[in-house]
């Protein structure tokens, strides 16, 4: 099926016939834990939501700092996951979350986990991953991952995307300072020799291009067009989602201006 016309007053616009998504020859699976449905009632804080399970109020654990605006709305169809630590004082983990006929993970923490699985599988830009290390610091900075092959370093930094408007993907979708600062230390490491990428994996399936989401954070997208000038790799990946897996199925076009 070919990608849906996606038309965006935010970042410009993108036709069909401009370029084709690819789909990957080969894909990575997560699977889910067993999930309960639930509805949505309100954001307690950045971390936690008050929910409905069984028309029984809960506390469940919201594992991403992003603000998700347009999907975390009172009486939003979900779905969680029950906690099984004892003591935790949240009983599930809000994981997804149904918009309109759009099943959404929102899951910041699974796009590092899909990418790290994802990569060793496939390999880098044509080369097998042999050495990977996750969570490395460059500068004053706690990269993702670092990719060493002999003397060839790469490091990743890798987002979680939610939002997409008229079939364009948008990251972030709030004023990232930390983000920003992820991505110049990415070019930094490109200018003293290194190579260096960043991975956007859209957690829902109806994106068909990506874009950094000027309105939210100019300054997140001029350093991104920045680094990609000065030789960042800058990819996007689509996942389609269900209630029993996420799988990166397709790489999506990248509009930087």
């Amino acid at each position: 099926m070919p990608p849906p016309r996606a038309r965006s007053q935010l970042a410009g616009s993108w036709r069909p016939q401009d370029e084709q998504c690819n789909a990957l020859a080969v894909r990575l699976t997560v699977r889910l834990p067993q999930l309960v449905r639930g509805v949505f009632i309100q954001r307690d804080n950045r971390f936690r939501a008050t929910v409905l399970v069984d028309n029984r109020p809960c506390a469940a654990r919201v594992a991403s700092s992003g603000r998700m605006r347009e999907l975390l709305l009172p009486g939003a169809p979900i779905w969680l996951a029950p906690a099984l630590k004892p003591g935790r004082r949240t009983g599930y983990d809000l994981l997804l979350v149904e918009h309109g006929d759009t099943l959404v993970s929102v899951d910041a923490h699974l796009p590092n986990h899909l990418w790290s699985e994802f990569i060793q599988r496939t390999g880098w830009q044509g080369e097998a991953v042999y050495e990977l290390a996750a969570e490395r610091r460059y500068g004053s900075s706690r990269l993702d991952f670092l990719l060493t092959a002999g003397d060839v370093r790469t490091w990743m930094e890798v987002k979680s995307v939610t939002l997409v408007h008229d079939g364009r993907a948008l990251f972030p979708d709030a004023p990232t300072t930390r983000g920003t600062r992820h991505v110049r230390e990415l070019t930094r490491a490109v200018a003293e020799g290194d190579r260096a990428a960043v991975i956007f994996v859209i957690q829902r399936n109806d994106a068909a291009v990506f874009s950094p989401h000027v309105q939210a954070d100019p300054q997140f997208a001029a350093a991104l067009i920045k680094a990609s000038q000065r030789g960042v790799a800058v990819h996007a990946y689509a996942c389609a989602v269900t209630t029993s897996q996420v799988t990166i199925e397709r790489r999506v076009p990248v509009h930087l201006e």
